[in-house]
């Protein structure tokens, strides 16, 4: 039973509306923001990593979308400090994988 089932046995007479239909998440369940993230390339201990900044959900949610951006691109990386680390210069993949997702993406640098 989903929450959707739950609340109509909770409030039968009620009828909901378009508005309250509507949310801000796509299909995977990761909340979409209205502001875009940063997608920005850095060299660290001479080595190229990507960085993903500007997510305003959870956490749980970020650490989601880098983990499936880490299997997409078959690459490491790590979640740390509100961020995503990609290692390598995967700007042009990642920016696109969020575009379609419905992410507003911003490039930064380079």
């Amino acid at each position: 039973m989903d929450l959707k089932d739950q609340l109509k046995h909770l409030f039968p007479d009620h009828t909901p509306s378009e508005e309250e239909e509507a949310n801000t998440s796509n299909d995977d369940g990761i909340w979409l923001q209205e502001a875009p993230m940063i997608c920005k390339y850095e060299k660290r201990k001479g080595k190229p990593i990507t960085i993903i900044e500007g997510y305003t959900g959870a956490d749980e949610d970020f650490k989601k979308l880098a983990k499936e951006l880490k299997t997409k691109l078959s690459v490491g990386g790590t979640f740390k400090d509100d961020s995503i680390i990609i290692q390598g210069d995967y700007r042009d993949k990642i920016m696109a994988i969020l575009k379609e997702k419905g992410f507003k993406v911003k490039r930064v640098g380079g």
